[in-house]
């Protein structure tokens, strides 16, 4: 037997501590038939039962009887076919509506035979175990086609969850791509049950992974009713692996049935881990935060049970790493810990001014209303008064007001949760003793990306805090950065030491001056040639120069930030748009005001037509604290010079004409200026942000891939700002980029050892350019690189190429996937300019080639004929990073007609461009038809111009008559469309340009007729895109 602990021994333990597996003896070859057969059978050991069911009839039938068993109630045909007409199987709703039902609504009142109500029940939170757990196999389905999933687990009758598998050996990805063809063809057919699944779990018997119904859903809509496509959260890449309490993972399908699926587990995660967003996006949290969150809860009990509260023994610190997800585990704790028996707050303190309004706009899109938020002291008086107000938001500051104003408030003598994000040295000392002194019933918990251990802590102060565990009690759970860069929850770093102002003699400076002396660090020259450097490398390292991804982006910034009413209920709507974005954005950190000064007129001297930002509030001093801790910077620009604050007033006039908007260093206005840089950034419309302090800690932009440093940091506050740069937002931002003008290369080693609990490896930081190039060795094989890849192409896909069979091409999709994907990570290096191996035009041919089968299996996934290829997978968003706009096509023309018309090399070369851009493709035959017509006195601008623009209209208007829609809210809905980047297929907008039909018309009529006009209208929109 399989040896393992529950991670907290009580009631409400889910992930196992640890885990030890059965060694595996098993050497035969096992089908995918068998692996089922092993996976029901460990079902049943753990108390599932099995049903033969495999039809709708047989499903409904079995639903009524488990409803009835879990309201014990004797349903009549008159009350079922209520409960399931108006409540379960409503044809009018869909995934969301079911979500909302098991996640919030689980209660129908039902009104019975005799005019009484009863409220019915479909899940039981409170008593999870009241809930019975049943397996069908094999279940079919008919919508579009035919369908037969795999298994199937029912909750009280319902599915709830749904396993796809695939035989060992197959890619895992082919079970998440079939899951994806359920939902399109049969998912919503009969009476639309399967709609109410709510986890996915996915597995080759080898690997094993889950995820949520709104990542699969909202990956399909991606895929199919919008024209941009990203990867997001609802992508493959962002579905998740079990694992015990030690971060220890447990993928083998054995061992993820004999854990994730007991019992206890499943029903806890389903019951007590997910969130269903106000977006109705449902998050199903990940075993690393339902292990803190359980730890946390433990402690609680054991704390209350053994009479410690109010001392360090009844709280703790969670180490969770910069960007795994520690507002959510917060969110869910605080929740849990409130609705605890005996427990009458749960206060979540802030240590930075801007983050109380930051935390509460995440909880409030948790939970609408979860929490309490305050914008002054009194206010935060009022709420700790209020019994009902049980999960409170409030800053450091505002609680060691109430406790210096309030020594005899009634709330020090209640049960109180305290939990501190980012815990470190500003909550040591004074504010520590002041809590535990007024809050006598408390549980102190701290959640921190950096702890403060004892080799970074520093040598001065009080001896009685020094470290985290001394101020919050012992750690209870920890999830290093290389756990998070492991799971591909966080990405890698890239670190480039370009200039140290202590050169090594193996560091290499390409274009910056090397200074040997401190002092000088400021000194014009050096100055100069810094800014040299980020404007020669600004679009390498942000990828500028390559294509676009499709990014939402918030609109109106300046209204958002200067609402005064910070209460989510009266806070102004955001509005945000769907646009294209070429590429990301950037952080410099510098050493101090002066030097912000300094960098800040040299940039903009230059006229590089970057848009560059600065803010800071205070002269930070060049040396650091001991343990790294950046000093926090907050709003107060009254501790600035006189020279300083000019200055920055200055900027902000700048910043002001940019965006025209009215900021100054006055206090409310810098704030709001501080929060519109945050959304700007965000957005990535500013390009490059100088800072001193401000935001190295606490930011979050997934459009943010690059941070240049010319400051020392070191410890806590090096990982913090290098953890800036690796949010994941898709395909192309494979690594965060720091570029690094100082000696920090010992400093880097020194912090990834303390915070990475083990060896790292080239697990956080990125490997050489010739590891990508030439391969790697790992565990004893070679990795193939660059080389390799290229060297396989040349060898077995001979330019002109011609494919035949599907397995050839699927032999090649994998091949250039391979090749795409290495060369957008090597284009980040210098080196690899000139040595890419294929000239421009073999690279544009192997690319047509690959666009060629793109289209081909588009169209075969939108027709109605049975699609086998769940395996093939398009690195279509790293494709479009070798783009050519029609701008320069337009410049070949004109080539072409200086030529009189007779250099067929430039068509040949345009041919070559178009089919090789997957952007151009779409205006293939656009372009052909205007070289057709073009002759020696043309002015190819101005007439492309008239082309198109009458070529448009004449194409748009022939649409109309023969799909016979509205005229006018045809036009309007395309220049939207165009205007926001995307045609969609949902909402008002669209169903209003449709013909009427008759209400004798058969059902589906409509929908035929919907989706042939969104088709037609899909092509036209990527034909003139961007024209």
């Amino acid at each position: 037997m399989p040896i393992y602990n529950t991670i907290a021994e009580h009631e409400n333990s889910t992930v196992v501590a640890e885990y030890i597996p059965n060694e595996k003896s098993a050497i035969q070859y096992q089908s995918e038939d068998e692996l089922e057969e092993e996976f029901i059978r460990i079902l049943q050991e753990n108390g599932y039962e099995y049903l033969n069911i495999n039809q709708n009839n047989d499903l409904l039938k079995n639903l009524r009887t488990q409803l009835s068993k879990l309201n014990d109630i004797m349903f009549s045909d008159e009350e079922w076919r209520q409960m399931l007409n108006n409540y379960l199987a409503n044809k009018n709703e869909g995934i969301k509506e079911k979500t909302t039902k098991i996640q919030e609504e689980y209660i129908f009142n039902l009104k019975r035979d005799d005019g009484s109500t009863k409220n019915i029940r479909i899940i039981d939170k409170e008593n999870i175990h009241n809930n019975s757990l049943q397996i069908i196999n094999q279940y079919e389905a008919t919508g579009v086609r035919k369908n037969r999933y795999d298994v199937t687990i029912l909750v009280n009758g319902l599915p709830l969850v749904h396993v796809e598998l695939k035989r060992r050996g197959t890619a895992i990805r082919e079970a998440f791509n079939q899951i994806n063809r359920y939902q399109r063809d049969s998912f919503w057919a009969d009476s639309s049950l399967f709609e109410y699944v709510q986890l996915f779990v996915i597995s080759n018997g080898t690997h094993t992974k889950y995820y949520s119904n709104t990542t699969r859903s909202a990956h399909l809509k991606e895929q199919t009713g919008k024209i941009s496509r990203k990867k997001t959260s609802n992508s493959f890449e962002f579905t998740s692996w079990w694992s015990d309490g030690k971060n220890k993972r447990i993928s083998d399908l054995v061992d993820f049935a004999k854990t994730f699926f007991s019992r206890h587990s499943l029903l806890s995660v389903l019951t007590r881990y997910c969130v269903f967003t106000t977006d109705k996006l449902l998050l199903v949290m990940r075993p690393y935060q339902i292990a803190a969150a359980e730890c946390i809860l433990d402690k609680i009990a054991i704390a209350a049970n053994h009479r410690q509260l109010g001392t360090i023994e009844a709280g703790g610190y969670i180490w969770h790493t910069t960007g795994s997800g520690k507002t959510l585990t917060s969110f869910k704790t605080a929740q849990l810990a409130s609705r605890l028996k005996g427990m009458d707050k749960v206060i979540f303190v802030v240590d930075r001014k801007d983050l109380d309004y930051q935390t509460m706009k995440e909880y409030d899109k948790f939970q609408k209303g979860a929490a309490n938020s305050n914008t002054s002291t009194a206010i935060l008086t009022k709420q700790l008064a209020d019994p009902s107000a049980k999960i409170i938001i409030t800053t450091i500051q505002k609680l060691a007001k109430f406790i210096s104003s309030n020594k005899e408030h009634s709330v020090f003598n209640d049960h109180v949760v305290l939990i501190f994000d980012e815990c470190h040295r500003s909550q040591f000392g004074e504010m520590h003793n002041k809590i535990t002194k007024a809050f006598k019933k408390n549980h102190l918990f701290g959640f921190t990306g950096t702890p403060i251990l004892v080799p970074n802590s520093s040598s001065g102060g009080s001896s009685q805090f020094k470290t985290t565990e001394q101020v919050f009690g012992k750690e209870l759970h920890a999830y290093t950065i290389v756990n998070a860069i492991n799971d591909e929850n966080v990405l890698p770093f890239k670190i480039d030491y370009v200039n140290t102002l202590k050169m090594k003699d193996d560091v290499k400076d390409k274009k910056v001056c090397s200074i040997d002396v401190t002092a000088a660090t400021n000194y014009p020259e050096r100055i100069s040639q810094v800014t040299n450097y980020i404007l020669e490398h600004f679009e390498q390292k942000t990828k500028r120069n390559s294509g676009s991804y499709s990014f939402n982006k918030l609109t109106n910034i300046a209204e958002v930030v200067t609402n005064k009413k910070r209460e989510p209920t009266k806070k102004i709507e955001e509005i945000r748009n769907r646009v294209r974005l070429s590429g990301f954005n950037s952080i410099f950190a510098v050493s101090s005001i002066e030097a912000a000064r300094k960098y800040y007129d040299e940039f903009k001297s230059r006229n590089s037509g970057l848009k560059i930002a600065i803010i800071f509030s205070f002269s930070a001093n060049e040396a650091e604290n001991e343990d790294g801790i950046l000093p926090d910077e907050d709003f107060d620009t009254s501790g600035l010079n006189q020279s300083s604050r000019d200055f920055l007033d200055k900027a902000i006039v700048d910043y002001n004409n940019y965006f025209g908007t009215s900021y100054d260093t006055s206090s409310n206005k810098f704030e709001n200026y501080y929060k519109d840089i945050s959304q700007r950034m965000k957005n990535r419309e500013i390009d490059l942000l100088i800072v001193v302090n401000m935001f190295l800690t606490g930011f979050d932009a997934t459009t943010l891939n690059t941070l240049w440093v010319d400051k020392n940091l070191r410890y806590h506050g090096l990982l913090q700002a290098f953890s800036r740069t690796n949010r994941i937002l898709n395909s192309v931002k494979t690594f965060g980029n720091i570029v690094c003008f100082r000696d920090l290369e010992q400093a880097t080693k020194d912090a990834l050892s303390i915070f990475s609990k083990e060896e790292v490896g080239g697990i956080v930081l990125l490997k050489s350019y010739n590891d990508y190039y030439k391969g790697w060795e790992q565990n004893g094989k070679h990795q193939k690189g660059y080389i390799d890849f290229i060297t396989e192409l040349q060898k077995f896909f001979i330019l002109p190429l011609s494919i035949k069979g599907e397995q050839e091409e699927k032999d090649f999709i994998k091949l250039w996937g391979s090749i795409l994907r290495l060369r957008n990570i090597l284009t980040s290096f210098d080196d690899f300019a000139g040595n890419e191996v294929l000239s421009e035009r073999d690279f544009q041919d192997y690319q047509s080639v690959y666009l060629d089968l793109y289209d081909k299996h588009r169209k075969h996934n939108e027709s109605d004929k049975e699609n086998i290829n769940d395996d093939i997978e398009f690195e279509i968003e790293l494709v479009k990073q070798v783009t050519v706009n029609i701008d320069y096509i337009l410049q070949l023309i004109q080539n072409y007609r200086k030529s009189n018309l007779e250099d067929k090399q430039i068509l040949t070369d345009i041919g070559k461009k178009v089919n090789s851009s997957i952007e151009l493709r779409s205006k293939k035959e656009l372009i052909k038809s205007f070289i057709k017509m073009i002759n020696f006195c043309s002015d190819v601008d101005k007439d492309w111009r008239t082309f198109t623009d009458k070529s448009r209209t004449e194409e748009l208007n022939k649409i109309i008559s023969e799909e016979n829609l509205k005229h006018d809210k045809t036009i309007t809905f395309i220049n939207n469309a165009f205007r926001d980047g995307e045609l969609k297929s949902t909402g008002q907008a669209f169903a209003d340009i449709l013909p009427s039909t008759s209400m004798f018309c058969k059902q589906n009529t409509r929908g035929r007729k919907k989706a042939k006009v969104f088709e037609r209208l899909k092509l036209f929109f990527e034909k003139y895109l961007g024209i």
